[in-house]
C-alpha cells in the first residue's frame, strides 16, 4: 500500500549518516558521526553482577512501576546532586525517563504548540532539532560564542518573537563541547526570569569534563541554570540529564528535575507514551551505583582521562596536511569535536567521499534549523578506539584531499 504520513513528517531533517548495507557490514566501517561511548569502557563485570543480584531477589523488578520510576534512584540522584553540585532537589520532582531524548520529546508535547517560537543554541544538538520540526515548532536559533550564548542577541529574539521555550546546553553541549562562563549563565538566566521564559537545560554531558581541575570542582564553579534559577526561589528551569554518556547507554535512563506542576503533567504525557521506564533496568542501575565494587568517582575519572587522551589525538592529527585551513575550538568536556573546514569545502559532500571509504561525521548543516553549516562538521572521539580513531581521520583526510583535486 502507499503511506499516508502525517503533513508534519516532511518537516523532519534528515540525520542518516550510514552508508548502504553492503558497506555497513564491512569490518574497516568507523563512525565519527554518532553520539556514542566507549564500549569498551562500559562497567560489564559490575553490570553482570547487579542484574543478577536483581533477578535473584525475585520477579518484582520485572512488573510494572511507578511512572515517576524508582524512588531509591531518585534519592541516589538527589544525594549525589547534593554533594556534587550542592543542589538540593526533593526526589517527589525528578522524573526518571528513557533517556534525555524522551524528555525533550515529552517537554515538547506539553508545552509547545504549532507554530510556537522555540529559542535554540546555535548551532544546536540534531536530535532536538528533530523533535521540534516534527511538532511544527518554529525553531529560531540564538547567536553563540565561546563563552556561551550572547544575552543581548537572545534579549532582541525574546522582544521581537515571544518565543514559548528556550533550549540550552552550557555544559560541553553537542556539538561544540563549549562551557558557558558563569557571567553568561547568570545573564541568560536573568533574561528568561524577567521575561518568564521556560528554559530547558541539558545537562547529559556535564560529567565528562577533561582536564586537572575535578568534576566537582567545575559544576560548583559553574552552576547549571537549574541551580542557580533556585537558589533565587525561580521554576524557570526543567533540568534534563541521563547516564546514557556515563555508565551505558541501553540501560535508556535518563530524568527530568523541575517545578511540581511541570513533573506532574510530564508524567502525565509518560504515561501515554510507554507508562514507565523499565523497572528492571532502574533496579540494575540502582544495584551499580549502590554497589561496593562500583565507585561513581573514580569511573568518571577514567572515563575523562580515556577520552582526553582521545581528543588530544585527534586535535593532533587535525594537524596534518590534508587538514590545512580546519578550524577548531577545543572543548574541555563533552563528545565531539567542532570543526569549520576552509570555504571550498562542502561537510554534506565531503560525507559522500568519506562514506565510500568507510567513516563517518556528522555534516555541521544537520545542527541548524535554517541550512546555515555547510562548511562545519561534527567529530566523535569518545567512541572510536585509538586506532581505528587514526584511520577514521585518515580516511576523511583522503576524501578531502580528493574533493581539492
Amino acid at each position: 500500500m502507499k503511506f499516508s504520513f502525517a503533513s508534519r513528517v516532511s518537516k523532519m531533517p534528515p540525520f542518516s549518516v550510514r552508508p548502504d548495507r553492503r558497506a555497513q557490514r564491512r569490518e574497516s566501517w568507523i563512525s565519527l558521526a554518532e553520539e556514542l561511548p566507549a564500549e569498551e569502557l562500559f562497567p560489564l563485570a559490575q553490570l553482570g553482577e547487579a542484574a543478577g543480584a536483581v533477578f535473584s531477589a525475585g520477579p518484582l523488578a520485572l512488573q510494572y512501576g511507578d511512572v515517576a520510576g524508582s524512588l531509591a534512584l531518585r534519592q541516589w540522584l538527589h544525594s549525589r546532586w547534593q554533594k556534587d553540585q550542592k543542589l538540593v532537589v526533593d526526589p517527589a520532582d525528578i522524573l526518571l525517563t528513557s533517556g534525555s531524548q524522551q524528555t525533550i520529546d515529552l517537554l515538547v508535547r506539553i508545552y509547545v504548540n504549532h507554530g510556537d517560537v522555540v529559542l535554540i543554541e546555535s548551532p544546536a544538538p540534531p536530535g532536538c532539532l528533530q523533535v521540534l520540526h516534527l511538532q511544527g515548532a518554529h525553531v529560531i536559533h540564538v547567536e553563540c560564542d565561546r563563552d556561551g550564548m550572547r544575552p543581548e542577541e537572545l534579549e532582541r529574539l525574546i522582544a521581537q518573537h515571544q518565543p514559548k521555550l528556550l533550549f540550552v546546553s552550557p555544559n560541553f553541549g553537542n556539538p561544540t563541547g563549549r562551557a558557558w562562563t558563569l557571567e553568561r549563565r547568570k545573564a541568560v538566566l536573568e533574561l528568561c526570569r524577567k521575561h518568564e521564559l521556560l528554559i530547558a537545560e541539558d545537562d547529559a554531558y556535564g560529567d565528562l569534563h577533561f582536564g586537572s581541575e575535578p568534576v566537582r570542582s567545575f559544576r560548583r564553579r559553574y552552576p547549571s541554570l537549574f541551580q542557580l534559577d533556585r537558589e533565587l526561589g525561580g521554576n524557570h528551569v526543567l533540568y534534563i540529564g541521563s547516564f546514557s554518556k556515563t555508565i551505558v547507554p541501553a540501560l535508556r535512563i535518563g530524568w527530568a528535575a523541575g517545578d511540581p506542576q511541570l513533573i506532574e503533567v510530564l508524567s502525565a504525557a509518560k504515561q501515554t507514551a510507554d507508562w514507565q521506564s523499565s523497572t528492571m533496568n532502574q533496579a540494575i542501575l540502582l544495584r551499580l551505583l549502590q554497589s561496593p565494587r562500583f565507585d561513581w568517582d573514580s569511573h568518571i575519572t577514567m572515563l575523562n582521562r580515556e577520552y582526553d587522551i582521545r581528543l588530544k589525538l585527534m586535535l593532533e592529527l587535525l594537524k596534518r596536511p590534508n587538514w590545512r585551513g580546519t578550524e577548531v575550538e577545543v572543548p574541555v568536556g563533552g563528545m565531539f569535536l567542532w570543526a569549520h573546514l576552509p570555504e571550498e569545502l562542502d561537510g554534506e559532500q565531503l560525507l559522500e567521499r568519506a562514506l565510500a571509504k568507510g567513516v563517518s561525521f556528522l555534516p555541521g548543516r544537520r545542527c541548524y534549523a535554517d541550512g546555515q553549516g555547510s562548511s562545519y562538521i561534527r567529530l566523535n572521539f569518545t567512541h572510536p578506539g585509538r586506532e581505528e580513531l587514526l584511520l577514521g581521520m585518515n580516511l576523511i583526510s583522503e576524501a578531502i584531499a580528493e574533493m581539492r583535486g
